[in-house]
């Protein structure tokens, strides 16, 4: 990370200094904000902890609840997710906190006696090169900590405002278009309603979302007809396989999904309650201690002894989607502006059994929140924010699809040899399917399809791991400036600024640094407001195909150790070479030509193109951001 350069501070670095707004800001929600947000849940948080890096963006949060979440429901992390959570420079406390997922182990019944289970198989969890990171296990409270406190280090000091529920709203027209009608629900003003206008507001208030009910939004889809009960325990057990994710299938008794959570002691349990009758609700009556019987009835010969219960719930989650994901009428995309977003369980429901639910609504609000940054600090267009539920409903279905056959392929009973006409798995099938299904748990399958973001894949051949539509997927490289190894794009900050990788010989990405920092109609010229820093819109990297001691960082243009920040000091961390026991350029499968591959502000590849390709990479920029002024470079 980097500090300092507006000057030496003692203290937390993290904590930035508050602006004089932050400072001064009333207890009480203002009249009139730019962005509220409505829930604290994953959606809402990352959304919260992405608006608070712009202190002249008016963003505030309501949540119903009294104060922070204490015991969440979901737990599984992605590898991706940890990835975002880089952005934020969050990753190393999650990782430092959270249980690593390193394989699964199988059980079945044994073949000499079915009421017994044994131990069948195991595979990596995660895939060898998928990610740097791995799959972890954290509170869903935790995660959403983590956010919140970011966003109160900020310079905005953005904090929930608790105790608040929606009511209802009215798009009109104005400045301020969206009048909202909220209400306190504790203390003295309990009951009380007011009303605050909006430039934007985004639902993040669960399956149940008011927001979307406001704007006329149902969620779709197949009612569930199976329930898992699922508990967070502490318990004493002579099971083996304690502290490993794992999957057992027993002989007629059900099946169990078992995963270690934090601390070294508890895990979580979801057990197979079977099929329920249509609009039965009885299932939900069913007691801890009945679900732990399930649970000792399906790991026969082993026992649990379940000492405390942490959490605990029983569901019954259908796969639901709405057909849009903000308020605009399907007749009329081309004429009318979005104002209300939903995010997250607001616009899509599945089972917890692949793991995603979180996952996928925290990508959710990375996805809007910095377009949302992007209208409001009058770098892009309006139209920016229709591309919002273009990409996350696709995303959502495919979502829905994978949840709607794993959830029915996980609940199948295990093959009886004796009478395999009755259907079902066996062990081995289990295991070569949840291999196979790595890279879309991982949370790393996302792929948007081309639009005004995202390019077309004539050029793709120049670096074909940085698949376009993908995200940025990390490699090993060394800093020049002062031999640090570390992966290439954990510099990448959740700031909203595009991300240009120039890889190639050290003449030709000088050529393609000089254009972008000199030419006056380069997208750094175009697209930089006059007075802002060179890297305030376009933050342009190079990655030399050299040794560091082979790079000369006085000779490379001034765009590549720009001057930036209140005392226009170098910026000495822009210019990258190849690690010598990791080859980027092979790794990631760079021509020896070159390429340069352009980073939405969330870490999804936009584009690959030759290092000559300048007007190709204007093209893609006047796509979705708005001109400004020349800059003079500083």
């Amino acid at each position: 990370m980097q500090f300092y350069r507006d000057g030496y501070r003692p203290g937390d670095p993290d904590v930035q200094p508050a602006t004089a707004e932050a400072s001064a800001r009333s207890a009480d929600l203002p009249s009139e904000v730019d962005v509220l947000i409505v829930g604290t849940g994953p959606a809402g948080t990352v959304l919260a902890a992405q608006l608070a890096q712009f202190p002249g963006i008016r963003t505030r949060i309501v949540e119903r609840r009294g104060g922070p979440l204490q015991v969440g429901q979901a737990d599984g992390v992605a590898c991706r997710t940890v990835e975002m959570f880089q952005a934020f420079g969050l990753a190393e406390a999650l990782l430092r906190e959270a249980y690593w997922v390193n394989e699964v182990r199988f059980w079945g019944p044994s073949d000499e006696d079915r009421s017994r289970i044994v131990r069948t198989g195991w595979v990596e969890d995660t895939p060898e090169g998928l990610s740097e990171f791995p799959h972890v296990i954290v509170n869903q409270a935790r995660m959403q900590q983590f956010l919140l406190d970011h966003a109160a280090r900020s310079a905005s000091r953005l904090e929930p405002d608790y105790g608040i529920e929606f009511v209802d709203l009215e798009v009109g027209d104005g400045e301020h278009p969206v009048r909202v009608t909220l209400r306190h629900v504790e203390g003295e003003r309990a009951g009380e309603e007011f009303t605050v206008l909006a430039k934007y507001v985004v639902g993040c208030d669960g399956a149940r979302s008011a927001v979307r009910r406001a704007i006329g939004r149902e969620l779709r889809g197949d009612a569930a007809n199976h329930a898992w009960g699922v508990m967070d325990v502490l318990a004493v057990t002579d099971f083996p396989d304690w502290r490993t994710k794992n999957v057992v299938q027993s002989a007629g008794k059900g099946s169990l999904l078992m995963i270690p959570r934090e601390g070294g002691n508890m895990v979580r349990l979801y057990v197979d309650l079977g099929e329920v009758p249509a609009g039965d609700a009885s299932i939900r009556q069913t007691t801890v201690e009945q679900i732990t019987d399930v649970a000792n009835a399906i790991l026969h010969p082993y026992s649990i002894d379940v000492r405390s219960v942490a959490w605990s719930s029983v569901y019954e989650v259908g796969q639901r989607l709405t057909d849009r994901f903000d308020d605009v009428p399907a007749d009329d995309t081309a004429g009318r502006m979005p104002r209300v977003f939903i995010a997250g369980d607001a616009c899509h429901t599945h089972s917890a059994k692949a793991g995603q639910g979180m996952n996928v609504s925290m990508q959710d609000a990375f996805n809007l929140g910095w377009k949302l940054a992007a209208v409001l600090r009058g770098l892009s267009d309006e139209a920016l924010l229709h591309t919002y539920s273009e990409e996350r409903h696709a995303v959502a279905q495919d979502l829905i699809d994978f949840d709607r056959f794993w959830s029915a392929f996980i609940a199948q009973p295990t093959v009886d040899p004796a009478h395999p006409e009755l259907g079902g798995v066996t062990p081995e099938q289990m295991q070569t399917e949840f291999a196979r299904q790595g890279r879309y748990t991982a949370g790393v399958a996302t792929q948007y399809r081309p639009s005004v973001l995202t390019g077309t894949g004539e050029h793709q051949h120049l670096a074909t791991g940085f698949d376009i539509g993908t995200r940025f997927h990390a490699a090993p490289v060394v800093r020049v400036a002062d031999a640090r190894r570390m992966h290439l794009g954990h510099t990448h900050r959740a700031d909203g600024r595009w991300r240009v990788y120039l890889f190639g010989e050290v003449d030709r990405v000088v050529d393609a640094a000089r254009w972008l920092g000199e030419d006056p109609g380069s997208p750094v010229a175009l697209f930089t407001p006059e007075g802002d820093d060179i890297d305030a819109v376009l933050d342009v990297h190079a990655v030399i195909r050299a040794g560091h001691h082979d790079v000369d960082l006085a000779a490379l243009p001034k765009l590549l150790l720009p001057r930036t920040g209140p005392l226009g000091i170098q910026d000495w961390e822009k210019v990258w070479a190849v690690d010598p026991h990791a080859d980027v350029f092979a790794e990631r499968g760079v021509s020896p030509d070159g390429a340069m591959v352009v980073v939405r502000p969330d870490q999804y590849v936009a584009h690959v193109l030759p290092l000559s390709a300048h007007r190709e990479l204007t093209s893609l920029f006047l796509g979705n951001l708005r001109p400004q002024r020349v800059p003079a470079l500083g």
